[in-house]
């Protein structure tokens, strides 16, 4: 789990249950609510990975 991307899932993972805990009341709401956070933060990182991918750095 030392890779980044799975430092990445982690990071996403913990981020997006903190804030649906925060942000709604009730438990379906805060299901609903991390799970679409998680998958835009994991699809979102990965998106940006393959878009800078050709970038010579």
């Amino acid at each position: 789990m030392t890779t980044h991307l799975g430092l990445m899932v982690l990071f996403a993972l913990f981020i997006s249950v903190v804030f649906a805990v925060l942000m709604r009341d009730e438990p379906a709401e805060q299901m609903r609510l991390g799970a679409k956070m998680f998958g835009g933060l994991v699809g979102g990182g990965v998106l940006i990975g393959w878009l800078l991918y050709p970038l010579p750095f």
